[in-house]
């Protein structure tokens, strides 16, 4: 009876050990190829940067920042080798022992638990499988584990390793968790901090310092133990590092610039191009922002717009809490945890009120005194032309439990501020390429993710003139010519209505220069000259700096900027006035890398296409090229009396106050549209050119007298004054074709040199106008009108 029974064990045996013969080569057969493991693309997030290579921003569900092993500190991969795979060195993949010993430990509880995973282990599974708890999951693990010993060396495995595996808080490898837990790089990290990042793999869920602290210290703790055992760190290195305090807190990214607004334009760009690749394929982007640039261009709108918003008067706190009795600095944490900084604006809590000055509570700053240089102006608000009386005393204005804001002024002082109702953008170009080498939309982006500067189509007012001033010097009119400032009434036959400009100021000067005019800013001038020259001419001519037909109207409201144009588009124009006479096109995209390294893109300036327009006149000078064959917009003739112009309203015009800058090379042009909705500054230096617009995003008026010398010229020269700091003056040369000549400042005409009213000005050397001694007569000379007090009518 025994021999059959033990054939048929040996039988049933041989076919168990035959069957399991068959799976296993199945299963070894369908095991992925390890060669993928080598061309592995781990999802790393887009990187946006400056052209100074300073972060700007990151994309992507996942943090992640690949790096080599040798850029891995040792004691770091002692701490993993510690905690995770004391032998993986000395394996072939697969550790035996840990797998017997998982093995007896399942015998005596009964129960599956994770044991005996080498690191080699760990990378099959997070490449290749999934996480779940079974036998044939973990028969894949050990035959993958052993092929992958096979063909990778133990370097390049425990690279994949410390680059795949997860740490917790969406942080994926080691350079990852290193930025999201303590805000810098591996090796600026200590040995108890090493080790706590080192035993996160093990349940980062759970495990991780942020979740679970006192579970993270516990794990810390076995991790040092380790160490410690294996010879890696001594006693005493060991006592330091097991009682240190752990500072562990999330961290965002780690921003060296802050340009959000770029960040965005940026992302939007790449996700046009490589669609959801964008965020997982490891691209970088190196733009064309400046680092000295950027910070300098969003303080100035900041600052700006704050002291716009002071000048209207205080609206209330932003909220108010009722303080219980006894109430500490835990309470008060608690009350501003809700309330983050906005741009330059931080939170803080009233906790009492003196007679002039109040007590407040801010995170950062502690308990502090916010004294009465600091309340003064806080005029309560009534409308946008109206303050109501000015406070007294401190409880006039505030009481306890409110929360504030704080804007660090000049002086280092705190001062109450509020978040401004209005809306600014500044754009910073290199006139010679194009480049935007900064640029803020808007306040703050977490506020409003609208891009002013690109985005926003605002009338730019006078600061329009000096392309309708351009268009006349192309007609034949020159600097010199005399055009009548005087009331001028248009009729509209078919909308049965008048139209009547005036000018800011109410009054008429009569007889004027064009360059008198420009400087001070004459409505009724460049209304004059646009009817000289014609609305289709000077919409040819206009078209060449970069604008389109659709933007621009088609009557005589041009003439005083009705259009609708961004700031980048108004900057973009200019530069046309300060690089010589050639358009650019705007560019913030230096290059796009690989996750290698390697330029997939290098977005040199490219010269801009000709107009999209049948009858725009050919380029001035065909062979007059600019930078990389950049088509020229208007002459350098043009160009460099357009420049003396627009110098000629710093020196004496509407944007005077630029002179405080104390520089003999700037230009620009001050605008405001009716109502005060807009109020504008463009200006420029042969090397950098910047537009800066402010108003309400809703079109509603600024309020009286808020134009823009005086609510945009102060953010122009706030960030010149930082963006011009030791750079040496530089003025446009003065090209061929051109002659000085003296003048009669009233007549506009060649005088002599004992002419009491006699000044210089620059004519092309064909349009000199005629002097009374008979000389001959230019193309130029433009007859002077009707007096200034008797208006004319077009009917």
């Amino acid at each position: 009876m025994l021999r059959p029974f033990l054939k048929l064990l040996v039988l049933l045996l041989t076919l168990v050990v035959l069957g399991s013969a068959a799976s296993l080569a199945y299963l070894v057969r369908h095991l992925p190829s390890i060669e993928s493991l080598r061309a592995i693309h781990l999802q790393v997030p887009l990187q946006v940067y400056t052209r100074d290579r300073s972060l700007i921003a990151e994309f992507g569900e996942n943090r992640r920042a690949p790096v080599k092993l040798e850029d891995v500190p040792r004691p770091f991969l002692q701490a993993v080798l510690a905690a995770e795979d004391e032998r993986f060195y000395q394996h072939p993949g697969v550790d035996w022992r840990a797998i017997l010993r998982a093995a007896l430990r399942l015998a005596m509880t009964g129960a599956k638990t994770q044991g005996g995973s080498t690191i080699t282990m760990q990378v099959a599974r997070n490449f290749f499988l999934t996480r779940e708890k079974t036998y044939a999951r973990k028969l894949n693990e050990i035959l993958l584990a052993l092929k992958i010993e096979r063909e990778l060396r133990k370097d390049e495995i425990l690279e994949l390793y410390l680059n795949k595996i997860y740490f917790g808080h969406r942080a994926y490898g080691v350079a990852a968790a290193a930025q999201v837990y303590y805000g810098t790089e591996l090796n600026h990290l200590g040995i108890a901090e090493l080790a706590m990042i080192a035993g996160l793999p093990k349940a980062p869920s759970k495990l991780n310092p942020i979740t679970n602290p006192e579970r993270a210290r516990e794990r810390r703790g076995y991790v040092l133990g380790r160490m410690r055992d294996l010879g890696f760190i001594d006693a005493g290195q060991y006592r330091t590092a097991v009682n240190a305090n752990d500072r562990a807190e999330l961290h965002g990214h780690r921003v060296e610039v802050h340009a959000p607004y770029v960040a965005e334009m940026v992302r939007a760009y790449m996700v046009e191009r490589f669609g959801s690749e964008a965020y997982t394929a490891g691209y970088r982007v190196v733009t064309t922002i400046a680092d000295t640039y950027q910070p300098a261009a969003q303080e100035a709108l900041q600052a700006g717009l704050i002291g716009y918003d002071r000048r209207h008067g205080y609206r209330k706190p932003e909220a108010h809490h009722d303080l219980p009795p006894g109430a500490g600095e835990s309470d008060w944490k608690r009350i501003l945890a809700d309330y983050p900084s906005i741009g330059a604006l931080r939170p803080a809590l009233v906790v009492g009120i003196q007679d002039r000055s109040v007590m407040a509570f801010n995170t950062d700053s502690g308990l502090f005194a916010l004294d009465w240089d600091g309340l003064s102006w806080a005029r309560p608000y009534v409308d946008d032309a109206n303050r109501g009386p000015a406070p007294k005393r401190a409880g006039d204005i505030l009481q306890a439990g409110d929360v504030i804001r704080l804007h660090v002024d000049d002086n280092g002082l705190f001062t109450l501020a509020q978040i401004p109702k209005a809306e600014g953008a500044v754009v910073l170009l290199d006139p010679a390429n194009g480049e935007i080498l900064a640029l803020s939309g808007g306040f703050d982006f977490s506020l409003s993710k609208f891009n002013r500067a690109t985005q926003a189509r605002r009338q730019p007012g006078s600061g329009f003139k000096p392309f309708i001033y351009s268009a006349a010097l192309e007609a034949g009119y020159t600097a010199a010519s005399i055009v009548n400032d005087a009331p001028i009434t248009f009729y509209e036959p078919e909308l049965d209505s008048v139209w009547r400009p005036r000018n800011y100021t109410r009054n008429y000067k009569g007889p004027i220069r064009l360059r008198e005019a420009l400087a001070l800013s004459r409505n009724l001038v460049s209304v004059r000259l646009l009817r000289g020259i014609g609305i289709k001419r000077a919409l040819r001519h206009i078209q060449r700096f970069g604008f389109t037909r659709d933007e621009l109207p088609r009557n005589f409201s041009l003439a005083l900027g009705t259009g609708g144009l961004s700031p980048l588009q108004v900057a973009a124009g200019y530069a046309v006035f300060a690089n010589g006479g050639f358009r650019v096109t705007p560019t913030f995209i230096a290059r796009i890398e690989n996750d290698a390294g390697e330029v997939m893109m290098e977005k040199a300036p490219e010269p801009p296409a000709e107009p999209d327009c049948r009858d725009c006149p050919k380029s001035p000078s065909p062979d007059d090229a600019g930078p990389g064959g950049a088509v020229r917009a208007i002459s350098a003739q043009n160009a460099w009396i357009m420049d003396s112009m627009l110098q000629e309203v710093i020196r004496s015009g509407t944007a005077r106050a630029a002179k405080v800058l104390e520089r003999h090379d700037l230009a620009g042009k001050t605008g405001t549209t009716n109502d005060h909705k807009d109020a504008w500054f463009s200006g420029y230096t042969r090397r950098l050119v910047a537009s800066v617009w402010v108003g309400f995003d809703e079109s509603i008026s600024l309020g009286p007298k808020e134009t823009g010398a005086r609510v945009a010229l102060p953010v122009w020269i706030r960030f010149m004054k930082r963006a011009l700091h030791g750079v040496p003056e530089s003025t446009m040369p003065e090209p061929p074709g051109l002659v000085t000549v003296r003048i009669d400042r009233d007549t506009g005409l060649v005088t002599d040199a004992d002419n009491p009213h006699a000044l210089f000005e620059v004519f092309r050397s064909d349009s000199i106008p005629r002097r009374h001694a008979g000389l001959p007569t230019a193309r130029s000379t433009i007859p002077t009108e009707t007096a200034a007090s008797a208006p004319e009518q077009l009917f």
